[in-house]
């Protein structure tokens, strides 16, 4: 028996949303397709193996939300619901992209055990959300890059080893997430997306990326942590909007200038590299609140950091650093100064001073 406070009425006392998220149901009657005038199905995280094929009464069906339950696969009636926009089946154990109506506007399928996309992916033409991220993919069919409404698209967590020049025809695309995935390298086309949110590449094999990447003049976030990257290009001074840039787990040995021209970067993450000292450009970087420098070579901290007037946060732990610029405590914002693991003794009139005003120093 389903507790009746899973049922939503309208005025007219139709049920128009059905909620049983953790309800731990662990099957559904054929009388489930009774509910014709529901919009909206929540039957997220509960033991579901199956649907009832009567599914395909829900005629007036927007939203089906199916989240961590033990499905295998969906009732093909699923593609004959004519409203149906959202789809959310995330952590499942589907080992296939179910059939879906064409109406699809957002289609998520994270954490499943999907190993192939069927080309009729491709019939989806009014997608905006594609999440297929954590499952077993090796390689994504061109229609994907065909489907011109998308927004959003993640294929994160895969063992992918190629995208090709085709990502560029996304259009509209906002947000991309390709981390940890066997990436070797992006190609320029990159440069050719309206990215504005996020840009995760996080966990490949990448030993550098393209010029292009310059391109993304409106891209807020970018992570190319864990990567095998040597060297940025000069064009990243392009990237005006970004807010935070993370390059840990690289091997960069030295940063290009023109990363001094990233006037918006509020964090700048650099940990576990083997950079040895810092461009003198940066200090125009007056906007920066965080700076991670852990884990690298550095021998000593340039008197222009002083110049970074925003800065809340500066971790230098693990590098080979004896001094400090005394123009570190006229950092107004200043809380926190991480300096463990370098060779720097205690009592340093600087650290003292921060200490001071508030500032939480370790040494």
């Amino acid at each position: 028996m389903i507790r009746a406070s899973a049922y939503v009425t309208d005025s007219s006392g139709r049920v128009v949303e059905f909620r049983a998220s953790g309800a731990g149901l662990t099957a559904l009657p054929e009388s489930f397709g009774d509910l014709i005038d529901c919009r909206l199905v929540d039957l997220a995280w509960n033991d579901l193996t199956q649907l009832p094929r009567s599914v395909g009464k829900l005629t007036a069906l927007r939203e089906l939300r199916l989240d961590g339950n033990r499905l295998t696969y969906l009732p093909p009636e699923v593609c004959e619901l004519p409203e149906l926009r959202t789809l959310h089946a995330d952590r499942n154990q589907l080992t296939a992209v179910p059939l879906c109506p064409p109406t699809l506007e957002t289609l998520f399928l994270y954490g499943n055990t999907i190993a192939g996309v069927s080309d009729r992916i491709g019939r989806l033409q009014r997608l905006r959300h594609l999440s297929l991220g954590r499952n077993r993919l090796t390689a994504v069919p061109s229609p994907v890059w065909r489907l011109s409404q998308l927004e959003s698209l993640n294929l994160a967590e895969n063992q992918i080893t190629h995208v090709p020049p085709a990502i560029g025809g996304l259009s509209r695309l906002r947000m991309l997430d390709l981390a940890h995935n066997s990436l070797g390298a992006i190609p320029a086309e990159i440069g050719d997306l309206p990215l504005t949110d996020y840009l995760y590449l996080t966990g490949n094999r990448l030993t550098g990326v393209p010029a292009t990447l310059g391109r993304l003049e409106r891209l807020r976030y970018l992570n190319l942590a864990g990567n095998r990257l040597t060297w940025l290009p000069d064009t990243i001074g392009g990237m005006r909007s970004l807010l935070e840039l993370r390059l840990d787990g690289n091997r960069l040995t030295d940063l290009p200038s023109s990363i001094a021209t990233l006037k918006s970067l509020r964090e700048l993450h650099l940990r576990g590299n083997r950079i040895a000292a810092l461009p003198p450009a940066m200090a125009c970087m007056s906007g920066l609140r965080e700076l991670n420098l852990r884990d690298n070579l550095l021998t000593g901290l340039p008197g222009w950091v002083g110049a970074l007037r925003e800065l809340r946060r500066l971790d230098l732990r693990g590098n080979r650093l004896r001094e400090v610029p005394a123009g570190l405590s006229s950092l107004p914002f200043l809380n926190r100064l991480d300096l463990r693991w370098n060779k720097i003794e205690r009592g340093h009139e600087t650290l003292d001073r921060l200490g001071e005003r508030g500032c939480t120093v370790l040494v």
